[in-house]
């Protein structure tokens, strides 16, 4: 827990790093304090995500409908470099689960993200990577480098260590971002802390992860969704990503996929899949296995773990 840098202590500390910044117009002022009537901080530590798009920088500065900018505190090019849009409040965590909030304060092992109970804006630095986040969209070295100098930095600057570093997906339930890995991450911001502050930090693993679906976790969400109330939400990330794939392999209207709930169209149109992958009579009865499981994210770019 600590009180939040201010513009010019943030600004020092990513410089010393050994980072180029670049500064947005008006960033210094630009937040959501006054708006909210809530104030930034304490905070216990820095989120970091995907845009999942590409030239989004304005976007992430001035926002969206419903969603008012800024939407991080620092925004990463693949080639535009390191941005700052804000010191203080921005809209980037949301609700985020409140005992993951409580692991990064304490700096212990972040425990599985199962609620949205608490306002991650109040308390986390954000950062915004510019990428697609669909697995196949790289990042390039010195993008990658240049998130672990970051939260390094922060985490530095508050004599953090690389426990209070998390992903969004790690954070807030349903979440995917970032698309990679994020123990490699906290390994590389571990490893440039230990180093001078402007050492260069360790290389990223050669290709980004691709997302990770939990049998166990989309098995449960299977055998639970159908009868449960329609919306009820069991496992949104791991379904979205099995959702996305069925309706690709044209099994699954689009009106059906994306709702995070594994339901009696999603039981049927994966019973479908198994029957494609050769099964049948009971071993066709829309509950995921690893086997079929697998085969559909070899062929839509994500892995599975028990």
């Amino acid at each position: 827990m600590a009180t939040p840098l201010s513009a010019a202590r943030l600004l020092a500390a990513l410089k010393a790093e050994g980072l180029t910044v670049h500064e947005h117009t008006g960033w210094r002022t630009h937040e959501r304090d006054a708006a909210t009537g809530k104030n930034f901080g304490p905070v216990y530590g820095v989120l970091i995500h995907h845009t999942a798009g590409h030239n989004d920088l304005e976007l992430c500065w001035r926002g969206r409908p419903g969603l008012p900018g800024p939407l991080c505190h620092s925004w990463l090019g693949k080639t535009a470099g390191l941005w700052m849009l804000s010191a203080g409040r921005a809209n980037h965590a949301g609700l985020v689960d409140a005992d993951v909030l409580s692991a990064l304060r304490r700096e212990v092992k972040l425990p599985r993200d199962d609620q949205a109970n608490a306002d991650g804006n109040d308390a986390l630095y954000g950062l915004e990577i510019e990428n697609l986040g669909n697995g196949r969209d790289p990042y390039p070295d010195g993008q990658y480098e240049k998130a672990v100098k970051w939260a390094a930095a922060i985490c530095r600057a508050h004599g953090w260590t690389e426990k209070s570093v998390a992903g969004h997906k790690e954070a807030q339930p349903g979440k995917i971002d970032p698309s990679f890995d994020m123990d490699d991450f906290r390994a590389a911001v571990k490893a440039q802390l230990a180093r001078k502050p402007d050492a260069k930090p360790p290389a990223k693993p050669p290709s980004p992860a691709h997302p990770v679906v939990d049998l166990s976790r989309l098995v449960t969400a299977a055998r639970t969704d159908p009868s449960a109330r329609q919306g009820h939400i069991t496992y949104m990330a791991g379904v979205n990503l099995v959702e996305h794939a069925l309706r690709k392999e044209g099994l699954l209207a689009k009106a059906y996929a994306g709702d995070g709930h594994f339901g009696t169209t999603t039981v049927t149109a994966y019973a479908k899949w198994q029957r494609r992958c050769g099964y049948s009579g009971r071993a066709a009865d829309g509950i995921p296995g690893k086997t079929s499981l697998a085969r559909l994210g070899r062929e839509h770019g994500f892995d599975v773990k028990d």
